[in-house]
């Protein structure tokens, strides 16, 4: 489990997250939903300490993290995967030196082994056969889902996903969907998914979080926010003015 404890960010003048206080649940899918800008990829980012902290605290399996330095962030980012929404696969390397290269840095599996994992992952992701491309060769589509057997492949207790369905056709939007299920459901992890995308959230979404103005606006199932008669969450839901 990850608990968040009045955590606030700012940028300057503006306030992106204030005083947020929330709990991803063990196994559980969560999508955290706003408008562009409203902080839910800050939130991402702070929780991995890819950015400093402001004021508030975070916990990962029960442990404060709020105070650790970056060689003590390093071993809880092992227990992650992340999927960021430019896929963030390294252009230099072909698809099988992305999967494999948490391996190589973070564990001592032998190349065999390794090499059997990274078969494993791509197979899940119905890429097999893809090793020897490199990211340039792929679709957009094919990058996300090379970059889920990257974050899949160390067997994270913790799946984020930022933006997944991003600039991705319907179709192929809907295979990232249903890949991002199957993954939880093969590895138990925590799933976190940010997204403005309404379709997604209400497919891969065990509970639902909406961010306003950098606070936490609703939370509660896919089918409570559709049958909400929250002004904000009918306009969110319809498009209308906010």
């Amino acid at each position: 489990m990850i608990k968040i404890e009045n955590l606030s960010k700012s940028f300057g003048d503006k306030v992106v997250l204030k005083n947020v206080s929330l709990e991803f649940e063990q196994g559980q899918t969560t999508v955290v939903l706003g408008r562009s800008g409203s902080g839910k990829s800050v939130l991402l980012r702070l929780i991995l300490r890819l950015m400093p902290l402001e004021s508030g605290r975070i916990y990962v399996d029960d442990i404060d993290t709020t105070d650790f330095n970056e060689h003590e962030m390093m071993a809880v980012r092992l227990k992650m995967g992340m999927l960021f929404q430019g896929s963030a696969l390294f252009d230099s390397m072909n698809v099988y030196e992305n999967v494999a290269y948490s391996l190589r840095e973070h564990s001592k599996l032998s190349e065999d082994e390794i090499r059997r994992e990274v078969a494993k992952n791509l197979s899940f992701v119905e890429l097999s056969g893809t090793e020897q491309l490199l990211p340039s060769e792929l679709s957009g589509g094919m990058q996300k889902r090379i970059a889920l057997a990257r974050a899949m492949a160390a067997n994270p207790d913790y799946i984020f996903f930022d933006e997944p369905t991003t600039g991705l056709d319907p179709i192929t939007a809907q295979t990232i969907n249903e890949l991002i299920k199957r993954a939880q459901e093969h590895t138990g992890a925590t799933v976190v998914v940010v997204t403005h995308d309404l379709e997604s959230a209400a497919f891969v979404g065990q509970k639902l979080i909406l961010i306003r103005d950098g606070e936490i606006y609703f939370e509660g199932t896919a089918s409570e926010f559709q049958t909400s008669d929250l002004e904000y969450v009918r306009n969110f839901r319809t498009g209308g003015k906010a």
